[in-house]
C-alpha cells in the first residue's frame, strides 16, 4: 500500500512538470502535489531517469529548482552542489543509500519525496540487477552535474 502511494505521487510529480513546461504563464495558485503511477524508464540511461524520476523536483540542471519544488514541504537539494559539501569529493555511496532509503534525509522519504529503491524494485519485479543498476546509472548521472 506504501508503495503504491509512492509510485502515485511520482507520476503525478512526473505529470506536474510536463504540465508546467507546457505553461506560457505561471501559475498563479499554490501548486499541489498530485499521485500518479510511476512510469517505467529504461534503467541503461541515468540521464533519463533523472529526467523522468528526478528533474521535477531537482530540476534539470539538478539544482533544486523543478516544477514540483514550489509544493514541497522541504526544499529539494542542490544536487549539483554535493561535492561541494563535501570538501570536494562526490558522496557517491551516501547518494546510492539515499535514493535506495538507505540514509537519513529530510525529504526522502517523507510525504513529499519517495525512495526510489522500493519503487524500483516494484517496477522491476524484484530484480535485485535491474535496482542496482538503476541506482549505478543515477548516482553516475549526478556526478557528472557537480559543480567544478
Amino acid at each position: 500500500m506504501r508503495v503504491m502511494k509512492f509510485i502515485t505521487l511520482v507520476a503525478v510529480v512526473a505529470m506536474l512538470s510536463i504540465f508546467a513546461l507546457g505553461q506560457a504563464a505561471p501559475v498563479q495558485s499554490a501548486p499541489t502535489i498530485k499521485h500518479v503511477p510511476i512510469t517505467k524508464t529504461p534503467s541503461s540511461s541515468g540521464k533519463e531517469m533523472f529526467k523522468t524520476y528526478c528533474a521535477v523536483c531537482h530540476g534539470l540542471d539538478g539544482k533544486g529548482t523543478g516544477p514540483a519544488a514550489p509544493a514541497m514541504k522541504t526544499v529539494p537539494t542542490d544536487l549539483t552542489a554535493l561535492a561541494q559539501k563535501s570538501a570536494g569529493k562526490y558522496p557517491a555511496p551516501h547518494v546510492a543509500a539515499v535514493i535506495r532509503g538507505q540514509a537519513s534525509t529530510p525529504s526522502h522519504g517523507s510525504q513529499d519525496m519517495p525512495v526510489w529503491g522500493p519503487l524500483f524494485s516494484s517496477i522491476d519485479q524484484g530484480h535485485d540487477a535491474q535496482v542496482q543498476q538503476r541506482v549505478t546509472n543515477l548516482v553516475n548521472y549526478i556526478e557528472t552535474v557537480q559543480t567544478k
